[in-house]
């Protein structure tokens, strides 16, 4: 385990907190008119910083044009819009909420786990 790990863990716990500060306003949101939806880009690590990467060790492994994996930022279009301009789905925030929610109990229990690791390896525990 390093340190790196560590560090890309609480950044994916500060990504995911924002993300929900921003479904929260969208839910929040709901009724007024001409209101946009919100979001962020997807959570891509920093690899240089982790020191993890993707390769591609057979031939039979696909990888893409930059020898990692490709994301795209293209956002949904909403199902439906309201006459008043506001294009928000209280049930796709909720279900994004919800992922948010299981994403970040499983970064936190990640990143205690890894606190333990490091108290053992000092050994403080």
């Amino acid at each position: 385990m390093s340190l790196s790990l560590m560090d890309g863990l609480k950044a994916r716990l500060q990504w995911l907190q924002a993300r929900q500060s921003l479904v929260s306003s969208n839910i929040a949101n709901a009724n007024s008119p001409g209101f946009k939806l919100l979001d962020l880009q997807p959570f891509v690590p920093d690899e240089n910083r982790s020191g993890l990467t993707l390769r591609a060790t057979d031939a039979a492994h696909v990888v893409g044009s930059d020898g990692g994996i490709e994301l795209s930022s293209n956002h949904p279009i909403p199902f439906e819009t309201k006459p008043s301009g506001n294009a928000v789905s209280l049930e796709d925030e909720m279900t994004k909420l919800a992922d948010i929610q299981l994403d970040y109990q499983m970064a936190s229990q990640l990143y205690t786990q890894s606190l333990g690791l490091l108290k053992i390896a000092i050994g403080k525990k």
